[in-house]
């Protein structure tokens, strides 16, 4: 992608009458005006001078106004138009049909759903390029093809791009008359039915992306008869059968991805021959057999996804002998065994490594340290006793390190100070004794660290004062034996707090840790921000960990369980948007700080203090918490009344006050009224002190909280009694002297003759003063 300078960005921006600018310049042949902050291009131009013009490209801008009020459409000698990436909405203008001459029609990412009509493109027969990537039309695929290009499109057109639209229907078979066309991709629409087998006489593809629709059947054996291509990607489909062999015959093909299908059997050994291959995912599917070795023919692969299949077999170092191209490889859940003996000399240089699940176990195996590797997954394979001191030498270099849901014991090593760790997983292993605090070897030292998760083990001691990273966004250490105070690095006149600037997701829930939350929690600035993005947070959700089933081929540490709403749910790679802390089940004494009221970007707040100790009242502030989509602060001893603000948290769809002391009326409206609809008083159990809706328990006279609401509502209603009061005077007066004219003779003569009266003085009084005035005017 080009980029634009910005003085001529600042030239161009806010001039509403460019069009007419440009048509005093009528021998133009190329306009290229992407990425000017242009605000429209519906200007009016009666006589378009531009008649030489053959490329326009108006990409990149802030067009929000219809498609067909364009300037440009009159300009019929137009080969190359470019709309991309505007906000234009409508259809193509009938107008569209006068441009014969153009060959380039790139019109995406306008989010238009009503682009296509039926007509203006039959008379484009010079057409090589459409691309309307990314918007939102409607219709039937086949539609598309009969309907709105004829015949003379078929046998020009180059490339097809409808990707990312809402096409339906089965693909035509007629679609082998585009004889000319090298790239279609027809990806992220919802296209049914099989694929149909005279795709294979497309014989120019280079390019075919049929991705993320509902295609069924099986894969055509005739793809195999197209030689020229270089890239094919049938993923996120309902595919089933096997692997076609046939595709051993296309040896340009440098990229082969079908993934997230149903596809049974083997790996076909043909795939060897397609040694021009770079990029291979298989992953999330059926595939059974071994791996063949025949695997490692394929020189110039790059990536190889294998990851959640039904592989059997052991995989060793004569698979990888001859892949020195390799930097991705996942092999994760699957039944594979892996053995890398301590004879393999030849370092092995990756960038990515995942062997999750695959039977590893219980030694580390001594040829893993010849895996030179940026990121290692070698999670949930059985392995136990100690981690062995050469394992911590050969990835010291490491960015990503999974070693969770293992066997592994003793201690963390004192020198982790010197690895380049970004992201660590050693959660639900067997790990003692103390975090390593030495003065100069002190975990305190990973000042990169982006993700820590040390969950699940045995871990004892406090948690090290200087605990304090600056980068920090997950820190994940529930469920150990930790005690003392929450740890010192949320201590505002200890450590400098704004170093957790990054702070996302906090648990420190499962410990010993006793004493009270610290006051100064709103310096935790990123929780003091509300994302926009994290209001559309999309979660992946399951009941246990063994919903995650085909999680994808990214890291395996994405995978987090987080107690919310109630229950235990996982979080994939969404986690990146939840926001929470939680302290829960734990031995805190004192009061909820007020503080943390000024973390509005919390999602999850549910088990903060839960099963505490805590006392006091819930802050009055707590409805300024608009993130909150899950609330749980039962099990404690919380006293005083429920704040009526907790009625304005919007995003509330789980809360839980139950067991506390709690008196009070209940507040209501909103949010508050729609919770756990079924047995709305199980959040308020066990607090004899509430009355009123949802708790069966009436609200006396006497009842503080009763005055408390009519003297609010007294105040809330002072106003609009003065002006109810006013008005009804008003209406009530003119009826009395209404009535009283109507009834009273006297009165309404005498009414009448002061009208009269009034009248006639005031008429006379102008006419005077007009005589005046014209006499005055007729002697000057």
């Amino acid at each position: 992608m080009r980029k634009r300078s910005r003085p001529s960005e600042q030239r161009l921006e806010g001039i509403v009458d460019w069009p007419h600018t440009l048509n005093m310049i009528p021998s133009l042949r190329i306009i290229d005006l992407s990425w000017c902050q242009l605000d429209s291009a519906n200007q009016s131009l009666p006589h378009l001078n531009l008649t030489k013009l053959e490329k326009l490209d108006l990409s990149w801008n802030y067009f929000e106004h219809s498609l067909g009020s364009g300037w440009f459409w009159k300009a019929t000698s137009l080969k190359y138009l470019d709309l991309g990436q505007n906000s234009l909405f409508g259809q193509f203008p009938d107008t569209l049909g006068n441009m014969t001459y153009l060959q380039v029609l790139n019109v995406p990412q306008n989010g238009n759903s009503d682009m296509l009509m039926t007509e203006n493109l039959k008379n484009l027969c010079s057409l090589e390029i459409i691309d309307l990537y990314g918007n939102e039309i409607n219709g039937d695929i086949a539609s598309v093809f009969v309907e709105s290009l004829s015949q003379c499109v078929w046998k020009n057109l180059q490339k097809l791009d409808l990707s990312y639209n809402n096409f339906t229907g089965t693909l035509p078979n007629f679609i082998s008359d585009f004889s000319r066309l090298s790239i279609l991709s027809l990806s992220r629409n919802n296209l049914v039915g099989p694929i149909p087998p005279q795709l294979g006489n497309l014989t120019c593809l280079t390019s075919l992306d049929l991705s993320s629709n509902h295609l069924n059947g099986s894969i055509p054996t005739e793809l195999g008869a197209l030689t020229t291509l270089t890239s094919l990607n049938i993923s996120s489909n309902d595919l089933t059968g096997s692997i076609p062999a046939e595709l051993g015959n296309l040896r340009y093909l440098t990229e082969l991805r079908l993934s997230y299908n149903n596809i049974t059997a083997p790996i076909p050994p043909e795939l060897r021959h397609s040694t021009s291959l770079t990029y291979l995912d298989l992953s999330s599917n059926h595939l059974n057999g071994s791996v063949p070795t025949q695997i490692g023919s394929l020189i110039n692969l790059i990536s190889l996804y294998l990851w959640n299949n039904s592989f059997t077999g052991v995989i060793t170092e004569e698979h990888f002998a001859n892949l020195t191209s390799l930097k991705y490889v996942d092999l994760s859940f699957n039944n594979l065994k892996i053995v890398l003996n301590s004879d393999w000399r030849t370092p092995f240089m990756l960038e990515y490594a995942s062997f999750a699940s695959c039977q590893m176990g219980p030694l580390f195996p001594p040829g893993l340290q010849q895996l030179k590797t940026n990121e290692l997954d070698i999670s949930s394979n059985a392995l136990k006793g100690e981690i062995p001191d050469w394992f911590w030498s050969a990835f010291s270099n490491a960015t990503y390190l999974d070693i969770a849901n293992n066997q592994i014991s003793g201690s963390l090593p004192a020198h982790m100070h010197s690895m380049a760790f970004e992201e660590l997983h050693l959660n639900s292993n067997q790990l003692t004794g103390p975090i390593p605090t030495l003065p100069t070897k002190s975990i305190c030292k990973l000042q990169q660290v982006v993700y820590l998760d040390m969950s699940n083990n045995i871990l004892e001691g406090e948690v090290p004062k200087c605990f304090h990273f600056y980068k920090i966004e997950h820190l994940i250490l529930n469920n150990n034996c930790l005690s003392g105070k929450i740890p010192a690095f949320l201590q505002n006149n200890t450590v400098d707090i704004t170093k957790l600037g990054q702070l996302q997701y906090l648990d420190l829930s499962g410990n010993n840790f006793s004493g009270a939350i610290p006051w100064h929690l709103s310096n935790l600035t990123f929780m003091t921000t509300l994302q926009e993005e994290f209001r559309y947070m999309v979660s992946v959700e399951y009941e246990s960990m063994g919903g995650t089933t085909g999680i994808g081929a990214g890291h395996v540490g994405e995978i987090l369980p987080v107690i919310t709403k109630g229950q235990q749910l996982i979080y994939g790679s969404t986690i990146a948007y939840f926001v929470g802390i939680d302290l829960s089940s734990n031995s805190l004494t004192g009061e909820i700080p007020t503080d943390i009221t000024f973390l509005v970007a919390l999602i999850n707040l549910n088990l903060l203090i839960s099963s505490n100790q805590l006392s006091g009242q819930i802050p009055n502030m707590i409805g300024a918490m608009q993130s909150l989509v899950s609330l749980d602060l039962s099990q404690n001893k919380l006293s005083g009344e429920i704040p009526s603000g907790m009625s304005n948290l919007t995003s509330l769809s789980y809360l839980n006050l139950s067991y506390n002391s709690l008196s009070g009326r209940i507040p209501s409206g909103r949010q508050l009224d729609t919770l756990n609809s079924e047995n709305p008083s199980l959040m308020y159990i066990g607090n004899s002190g509430l009355c009123g809706p949802p708790v069966h328990k009436n609200c006396s006279g006497n009842d503080p909280s009763i005055h408390g609401d009519l003297e609010s509502s007294k105040q809330e209603f002072e106003p609009l009694t003065f002006y109810f009061g006013l008005v009804l005077g008003f209406v009530v007066g003119l009826w009395m002297v209404f009535c009283a004219l109507l009834f009273k003779k006297t009165w309404r003569i005498a009414y009448f003759w002061l009208f009269d009266e009034v009248y006639n003085r005031v008429y006379v009084f102008e006419v005077v003063k007009w005589a005046s005035f014209t006499k005055n005017t007729d002697i000057e």
